[in-house]
């Protein structure tokens, strides 16, 4: 791949801006990779690995002739950086974000951006339950997709080069819109991990209960929750505070299937219950048909650094 961005600043420097560092210098993607993060101490681990080429102790700082700013820090911090970075970014920058909501995070930036930068709203699928300077990896966006929602208004040449650089780190980049992304991602994602904190908190409670046999004897199933709730608490608080309302709507569906779930298993309805497994094994089908994961029984985890979307 060829340079696509002069000065590219990493706002936030936990697992996807480290991936994102680690990818553009394996492409070559990026003339100079700055970066910054809230904390003295996430910025001193940055500069002891090489992550960024520099690494700023604001952000005003980092993004000062930047011509492409990455907002990696919590849903609920977006509109705290939009307000500070505004005054120091160079005419046709293009901004971007890799949070997973996105109405909330267009509510929080775009008032506080100058009418001389772009905006492109991002969401890269990829992740792990680990987070900090040290956690990125170049591969994590390999085959993952990355969803792009530009306005109307935003210049189809700076939308051509903000999705070459996510292809050039290695993802299958779909443009959508705003809503229907916050609307999908709680399906995909925002539910399934409530789930997975749930099912964490109960079982914790019955622990306490059978002294630590839940965790002695946990089987794959349990385990894949907890690796799920192991998750950023931070990033999953303003996630569903910030996607509340479709958060709640899958919330409903969900619950009225696990009472029809319910119903089936205390009536005896073998057939019923079959015929529904059936129908969800084959959506497992297909995520392994399209390339996003592997039917290994370790989900493909041993290999990739516990790959999963975010």
């Amino acid at each position: 791949m060829s340079q696509i961005y002069n000065r590219v600043a990493l706002i936030g420097l936990g697992l996807i801006a480290g991936s994102m560092a680690h990818a553009m210098r394996r492409a070559d993607l990026a003339g100079e990779i700055v970066g910054t993060a809230r904390s003295e101490e996430s910025r001193e681990i940055a500069r002891r690995i090489g992550l960024c080429d520099r690494v700023t102790d604001t952000a005003a700082k980092a993004v000062q002739g930047a011509d492409l700013v990455v907002l990696c820090v919590p849903v609920g911090a977006m509109g705290a950086v939009a307000r500070e970075i505004a005054p120091h970014l160079a005419p046709g920058a293009t901004i971007t974000d890799v949070g997973s909501v996105k109405r909330a995070v267009v509510e929080a930036v775009a008032p506080h951006l100058p009418d001389h930068v772009e905006f492109i709203p991002g969401h890269p699928l990829a992740g792990t339950e680990h987070s900090g300077p040290e956690s990125g990896f170049a591969e994590l966006f390999d085959n993952r997709f990355c969803l792009l929602m530009p306005g109307e208004d935003t210049s189809p040449e700076a939308v051509a080069k903000l999705r070459g650089l996510w292809e050039g780190l290695g993802a299958n980049v779909e443009e959508m819109d705003v809503d229907h992304h916050d609307l999908v991602l709680a399906v995909t994602s925002h539910v399934p991990h409530l789930i997975a904190y749930t099912m964490v908190g109960v079982a914790d409670d019955l622990r306490r209960v059978t002294d630590s046999e839940v965790i002695k004897y946990s089987a794959a199933g349990f385990r894949d929750f907890t690796r799920i709730a192991a998750s950023d608490p931070t990033m999953w608080r303003d996630v569903f505070l910030n996607n509340k309302e479709a958060t709640l709507e899958i919330l409903g569906r969900f619950t009225e299937e696990l009472f029809a779930l319910q119903r089936a298993i205390r009536t005896g309805h073998g057939e019923e219950l079959f015929d529904y497994f059936t129908r969800t094994r084959a959506i497992r089908r297909g995520i392994i048909e399209a390339g996003q994961d592997t039917d290994a029984p370790d989900f493909g985890r041993g290999k990739d650094h516990g790959k999963a979307a975010s």
